[in-house]
């Protein structure tokens, strides 16, 4: 492939990576999200698309090359992938990169782990994988970002960005654990962007395949390695050409010249926020400006009226309709609610500030909960838009039935790089979404062997417990 094509240019990056490494931070940066993927995983085991996905994969059956939540005894490395991504997204838990709005970990780091599992990768092997496969990721993401309609031009079209670029960016991290060479990498990513797919039409009018979509890039991610392995080739301009990914995806909006720039000198991995909640990223800066005024000694009992302002793109999610989101339907739909969520934050708080046990039906019926969101009022903030979507910023005011008025302005999202979450509270992201199938022992043991990957010879005392999970399949 000629040296002056994009994903030639990737793929000599990776190629170089591989054999040089990321270095420590990069390194323990990836840790953090195998570890988070893991736990989210872990908690959506019982969740509706996993069980179609996990029955699905044991009826195929095959050889038992990498771990598969929930099935002891594994699947091949494709199939294990898929039940895996499908997991990693399946909750909405996921890392979020912004202003492109890709989950690029749920579709990466399953990839990585079923190839890398099957493989007997090191540890330092892994986490470098998995820092291009997100990079590549998020760059194809970036490329697709129209900065004057402030939004992805994939999303404009309904396409699900992060499956489509995930399958790319997977495909590059599991060819670089399959042993390829430069050229082998750039034709697994070639020939995975004919494979990267997602449509976000559930989102607007129902059905639950779009928790799929991170499974289905992990699967053409793994195939598309080891159909370059195998000798297939794809297209040297898979990026730029005319009938290429940007041009097909996006059409003549898009930049490629996002996919290279300052290669390998910014990292775009480093600015991927992690998710303390379990939620629509719109509302977390709601829940943490509540969450501060809580600390601060406000109780329900003093308010009489709570403003979330917030960025007027927000709002169309987070606040509008008025009355469904004061009154949401189900826990699901409390998770999309800016009035629910703050009085979650302000009258519950699990977890990190609230958690899973905030978002079930019986909680979002609680009777004290929904009379503090309905004295929540959503209106636009002039000062949030112009953040807005580089961050997911919010200003929750309170007017107390004294006279006094509260104000906690949040504009840089918890999770963040700027405000990050250390460690230790990932460990108790960890524990807490692992509590319904492991133990605090184990799950704490488990978050000091991702955080100690860097040194590891394989992944075995990380998934080896992991494989021997049991979940009860229906039917």
């Amino acid at each position: 492939m000629s040296e002056q094509t994009i994903v030639a240019r990737l793929a000599e990056f990776a190629a170089g990576v591989r054999t040089h490494g990321v270095g420590p931070e990069l390194r323990a940066d990836a840790a953090r999200r195998v570890l988070d993927v893991l736990g989210n995983s872990l908690a959506a085991l019982d969740s509706p698309p996993a069980v179609a996905v996990r029955t699905l994969v044991a009826e195929w059956g095959g050889h038992a090359g990498a771990t598969a939540l929930g099935l002891p005894g594994g699947l091949p490395a494709p199939n294990a992938a898929l039940l895996g991504g499908t997991l990693a997204h399946a909750l909405d838990f996921d890392d979020t990169h912004l202003p492109s709005v890709l989950h690029p970990s749920a579709s990466v780091i399953p990839a990585v782990l079923a190839v890398a599992e099957s493989r007997g990768a090191s540890g330092a092997a892994v986490l470098d994988a998995v820092t291009i496969g997100i990079e590549i990721t998020v760059r194809a993401g970036m490329a697709g970002y129209d900065a004057a309609l402030r939004n992805s031009i994939f999303f404009e079209r309904g396409l699900h960005a992060t499956a489509i670029c995930g399958a790319v960016g997977g495909a590059a991290a599991v060819a670089m654990l399959s042993g390829l060479d430069a050229d082998g990498i750039a034709h697994a990513m070639g020939i995975a962007a004919s494979m990267g797919s997602g449509l976000l039409e559930a989102n607007r009018t129902g059905g639950t395949v779009k928790r799929v979509h991170c499974g289905w890039a992990a699967h053409a991610a793994v195939t598309a390695a080891g159909l370059a392995r195998t000798g297939l080739t794809g297209p040297p301009t898979v990026f730029e050409g005319r009938f290429g990914l940007l041009r097909a995806f996006c059409g003549d909006r898009a930049d490629p010249t996002a996919l290279t720039s300052e290669l390998g000198q910014r990292w775009l991995v480093q600015e991927v926020c992690f998710k303390p909640y379990p939620c629509n990223h719109f509302t977390h800066a709601g829940i943490d400006a509540a969450l501060r005024l809580r600390a601060q000694g406000l109780r329900p009992e003093h308010i009489a009226e709570l403003e979330l302002g917030a960025p007027a793109a927000a709002l169309r999610t987070i606040g509008f309709p008025p009355e469904l989101k004061a009154r949401p339907e189900s826990g699901y739909h409390a998770a999309f609610s800016g009035p629910y969520t703050v009085a979650a934050a302000l009258t519950g708080g699990g977890g990190l500030g609230v958690f899973h046990e905030d978002f079930t039906d019986t909680a979002a019926r609680d009777p004290h909960r929904l009379a503090l969101a309905a004295r929540v009022r959503c209106i636009p903030d002039t000062r949030s838009d112009a953040i807005f979507p580089h961050q997911f910023p919010a200003v929750l005011t309170a007017h107390l039935h004294d006279g006094r008025t509260l104000t906690e302005r949040v504009e840089v999202n918890r999770g963040a790089p700027g405000n990050p979450l250390s460690e230790t509270e990932l460990a108790l992201k960890f524990r807490l979404n692992t509590a319904p199938v492991l133990d605090p022992a184990t799950a704490d043991h488990l978050s000091e062997c991702a955080y100690s990957l860097a040194a590891a010879p394989n992944l075995q005392h990380l998934l080896a417990p992991l494989s021997k999970l049991t979940v009860t399949t229906p039917g």
